[in-house]
């Protein structure tokens, strides 16, 4: 089967490498960048190929004999490339993290015939396929809270933070509105809102605050009390305040010398040089997924625990790992033929199949990634 994965950043190189790894799939790379295609070069079964991918014809062209194709291009490109992977009838399995609402390309592709599963990373992703399950498994569920951070293993002054995933991404989080839902209702608040120390085995406290992750799940899921928050070293969030309180990240051009500049283009552009990993430098992921209801009659509280951390071996970051290696399961999934409903599928979907749920799970297992989950009975109300 011939897999064509659209991104060779971090995550988009983890991913090339997992599926080339057991000869099951013919795996062509493709991104703009020579310097990410030639990290690739020597892996046996992996085609390179050059290309700008905020082009759709440059798109289309390159999943022209795919299979299936695997989405890891920045956010700000995410919906359009989907949408012109849906076009070409081609199934698809995407990590990218658009702000735009994927679910409104499911009437095109239930006309294309194509199954396109998409927020297919650790999260949104493996929360989703969770919080999927036990809607199943549960008499009912009332309140899920999802807790998540890529994290540097060493912190160090002054932002205590490197971005493991695309830094345009990162900021499009801290600026974002956070939608969530509470008593019912839908709300919306800022990010970086309601802090909240937490603490984590192997880790210690790191600090909670909004973030817009529940994406899909505001919308296939009638659970009335849910909330996303992203994780950070103590401190962080505050600094980052500052810089939007002060009109650092808005996107509103101001005038320069009579130029007219973006000041998030310019924070972004002085501030991702300090954000950005060194090679070999380790990092860590933290997800802690909570879901509150009744089950067997009885008020229980379900926790689902994962820290990863930078494989030294391979030299893959613990972002890429979670994220990349989600996808490439769920690719596998639908390769094989466990998947196959047509139209856009969020996470959550695919986690109600027991099979694809359980296979998916067993795939990170089997790469070290593995999940704690504690139950414990709650008082009655």
């Amino acid at each position: 089967m011939r897999v064509t994965v659209l991104g060779a950043g971090r995550v988009g190189w983890a991913m090339v490498r997992d599926l080339a790894a057991d000869g099951e799939f013919q795996v062509r790379a493709v991104d703009r960048s020579p310097e990410r295609l030639e990290r690739l070069a020597g892996v046996a079964g992996v085609e390179r190929v050059a290309a700008d991918l905020a082009d759709p014809a440059e798109v289309t062209r390159a999943i022209r004999d795919a299979d299936l194709v695997v989405g890891a291009v920045p956010g700000d490109m995410g919906f359009a490339t989907l949408r012109t992977v849906v076009e070409a009838g081609k199934n698809i399995v995407d990590i990218s993290f658009f702000p735009e609402d994927p679910l409104l390309l499911d009437p095109l592709a239930r006309e294309r015939g194509v199954t396109a599963i998409v927020d297919c990373g650790v999260a949104p992703g493996c929360d989703n396929l969770i919080l999927g399950r036990l809607l199943d498994e549960m008499d009912r569920v009332d309140r899920f809270a999802c807790y998540v951070g890529g994290l540097p293993v060493e912190r160090r002054h002054p932002w205590e933070y490197k971005a493991p995933f695309s830094p345009v991404d990162v900021l499009a989080e801290y600026t974002r509105p956070a939608r969530l839902r509470r008593g019912g209702q839908e709300i919306s608040l800022p990010a970086l809102a309601e802090p909240e120390l937490l603490d984590f085995p192997g880790v210690g406290t790191l600090e909670a605050f909004l973030t817009d992750g529940l994406r899909t799940l505001l919308a296939t899921t009638r659970v009335p009390d849910m909330v996303e928050k992203t994780l950070r070293y103590p401190g962080h969030a505050e600094k980052v305040r500052l810089l939007r309180d002060a009109g650092f990240l808005a996107a509103e051009p101001v005038e320069l010398d009579g130029v007219l500049v973006r000041p998030i283009d310019l924070t972004a552009r002085l501030l991702f040089p300090a954000w950005q990993f060194a090679p070999g430098e380790e990092d860590l992921t933290v997800l802690r997924v909570v879901v509150e209801g009744v089950q067997g009659g009885q008020p229980v509280r379900r926790r689902f625990d994962l820290v990863d951390r930078y494989d030294r071996a391979s030299g893959t970051t613990s972002m890429a790992r979670t994220t990349g290696y989600t996808c490439t399961a769920a690719a596998r999934m639908v390769a094989r033929g466990l998947f196959t409903r047509r139209g856009v599928s969020p996470p959550e979907v695919v986690g109600r199949d027991t099979a694809c749920y359980e296979f998916l799970f067993a795939e990170l297992a089997a790469r070290g990634i593995e999940f704690r989950e504690t139950s414990e009975l709650l008082a009655r109300g």
